[in-house]
């Protein structure tokens, strides 16, 4: 009796074993027809997978045996409408990711620049002390060009209804010249000196976030800071 059992156990196992081989190989055989797919996407980057790749759905893509060979090619599933959006969906998103890591790039910077606001409160008056200085000068200069006209003005007394000799008039001319340049370079300082304080402010605003804790490159909220 023991002798049937094993005799049927062994008859069954051999009746399986068939079967078995045949799962396994379609397994294997499903999973090579898959085969590997390649591509380049909108980025220039070369891109594998098992499966059709989603960031590629707008061109060719490629269809590979396990050894390399080129089984075929897979067609661009977009018209052209639609892969110039995907496209524009791609090249704004990596605008992101640049804008993002400029951002990062900024912040780390200005941190390692002005590491406290005392820091940051020096550079600005440094900034400010050399317009300041150069007002000054303008200044300066601006009223010995008025005192040097005063006897200019003075001689035209003697010509009223006259027309000046051309000498007097070249000075009068010259002077009134070099008034209006120092007038308009005393302008040009002073309006950098708003530009300056408008750009620490707006730099000291930010460094209070990122003293505070605020991740560079994001704004308190966690939002991407503009640039």
């Amino acid at each position: 009796m023991p002798q049937i059992g094993a005799r049927l156990v062994a008859a069954c196992m051999l009746a399986l074993a068939p079967c078995a081989f045949a799962a396994s190989s379609s397994s294997g055989n499903t999973a090579n027809a898959a085969g590997i797919y390649s591509c380049v996407d909108s980025t220039g980057k070369r891109l594998t997978s098992d499966r059709p790749i989603p960031e590629c759905l707008d061109r060719e893509q490629r269809v590979l045996n396990k050894d390399g060979s080129q089984r075929k090619t897979l067609p661009p599933r977009m018209n052209a409408e639609e892969r110039a959006a995907a496209e524009e969906r791609q090249r704004q998103k990596a605008l992101a990711e640049a804008t993002l890591k400029d951002a990062v790039r900024r912040d780390r910077n200005l941190m390692l620049r002005y590491p406290n606001e005392s820091v940051h409160s020096k550079a600005r008056e440094s900034a400010l002390d050399d317009l300041r200085r150069g007002i000054a000068a303008s200044e300066l200069h601006l009223k010995e060009l008025q005192e040097d006209r005063k006897p200019l003005t003075a001689e035209t007394e003697f010509y009223k209804g006259r027309r000046l000799p051309y000498k007097l008039k070249s000075k009068l001319e010259a002077n009134d010249a070099q008034q209006q340049a120092q007038k308009d370079i005393i302008a040009q300082q002073t309006a950098e000196i708003a530009r300056v304080n408008a750009l620490y402010d707006a730099e000291l605003t930010r460094l209070k976030r990122l003293w505070a804790g605020a991740t560079p490159g994001t704004s308190g909220d966690g939002a991407s800071v503009p640039r």
